[in-house]
């Protein structure tokens, strides 16, 4: 750990030990600078919330440790090195399902708990590793459901190259082959990559229902101005005629794209910040007040604050940082989060979240057009939502929102 953070991590241990309190340091691990950065800042700051909202509480107190990989796996497996190395059990971070992939090993090694703040692509569990973001039947199904029932049957799958991407991108293919429908192209580029042109042309030329949407940070971005400018320059009326729907897109994401090419797409997630309940405003606020030169909170920021403190609460109750009785005791509890109720399965540790779809706003938001009435329990392997097996009558609905 560099010494700077060491120090820290020393002083603090001390400070504990005279003031004989519930204090306890918990590792923080989002990459603020790269290609995605701007989604890693989000989440910090959700975290950051979360910490200060438990401190204020006064139950226990949480010391964040902050690490920065930069976006680089090598930059996760030292940040994940150094933490636990420190003694920290307890670490918020990723975002990228190749970086969670790269750090299992090591805290399964050092039977630390890693809380996994952002939606995924399923199948994989950890006894190391708790999921507050959407599982696939959380996020992927209801979105290929939604554009089914709108006579979507062909799609164009563009994604950044890897596992996030791939496994999506085939859960999209197999269910609209059930359907009748086809995936008519899929192309796949580097995390970061922004020479789209040749990728446009092949979904232009392909004329599908809609576009399926993976690319990630600075390359979705730019692939959402460049779409929209290829499609008027061929006077194709880009959201009416050839949406594009992500399970990633967010309200930073949407002010990064900028004003030309925000509107008219669609984003599957169980958090909007245009959800109208009063918790919700009550989040955004705080958020707002906390945080007013940005990014603008999302699903990540809020994953990253559900994460924290239900860490929190569950630390309080166990009076241990042992990752087995931590899990235990998580998976006892309900937090009343901004989305809704959010609770853990203990079957697969990830959260029951609900699923709602939304349509990008030349204000860079969301209007929700369709959602779940409740929360939905994870399904992280599909086995109870798989289009094959499961019948139609026994898949949760999204209601849709006039």
């Amino acid at each position: 750990m560099p010494p700077a953070v060491l120090t820290h991590w020393r002083a603090f241990c001390v400070l504990k030990d005279c003031m004989g309190l519930s204090h306890h340091s918990i590792g923080i691990l989002f990459s603020t600078d790269g290609p995605y950065g701007l989604v890693g800042r989000a989440m910090l700051n959700g975290a950051r919330l979360a910490v200060e909202e438990v401190n204020a509480q006064g139950d226990i107190t949480l010391e964040p440790v902050i690490c920065d990989p930069q976006g680089a796996l090598a930059g996760y497996v030292a940040g994940a090195e150094q933490l636990l190395g420190a003694g920290i059990r307890h670490v918020v971070g990723c975002y990228t399902s190749s970086s969670r992939k790269e750090i299992i090993p090591i805290f399964e090694k050092r039977d630390g708990l890693l809380w996994y703040p952002s939606h995924y692509e399923g199948f994989e569990t950890s006894a190391n590793v708790i999921y507050t973001g959407a599982a696939p039947n959380q996020h992927i199904v209801p979105l290929v459901r939604y554009l089914l029932a709108r006579g979507g049957r062909t799609a164009f799958c563009v994604g950044s190259n890897y596992i996030w991407a791939w496994e999506n991108n085939r859960i999209l293919r197999e269910t609209l082959a059930i359907a009748g429908g086809q995936v008519t192209g899929e192309r796949y580029l580097a995390v970061g990559e922004t020479a789209l042109g040749q990728v446009i042309e092949a979904i232009l030329d392909a004329k599908p229902d809609f576009v399926f949407n993976t690319l990630i940070g600075t390359s979705a971005y730019r692939f959402f101005r460049d779409f929209r400018s290829a499609c008027r320059a061929r006077g194709i009326d880009q959201p009416r005629t050839l949406p594009v729907a992500s399970c990633s897109l967010a309200e930073p994401e949407l002010e990064a794209i900028g004003p030309e090419a925000v509107d008219g797409h669609l984003s599957s997630s169980v958090y909007f910040t245009s959800i109208d309940s009063p918790r919700n405003r009550a989040f955004t606020a705080a958020y707002a007040a906390r945080f007013p030169d940005g990014p603008t909170a999302s699903a990540d920021t809020e994953s990253s604050y559900i994460a924290v403190h239900l860490l929190a609460r569950a630390l309080a109750r166990a009076g241990t940082e042992d990752a087995a009785t931590v899990r235990r005791t998580a998976c006892m509890d309900a937090f009343d989060a901004p989305q809704g109720p959010v609770r853990l399965d203990e079957t697969t540790l990830h959260a029951c979240l609900t699923p709602r779809i939304g349509l990008s706003t030349a204000a860079a938001r969301f209007s929700i057009v369709a959602q779940a009435d409740e929360p939905v329990a994870p399904d992280p392997y599909l086995v109870r939502s798989d289009p094959r097996v499961v019948p139609v009558s026994r898949r949760p609905r999204l209601r849709v929102v006039p």
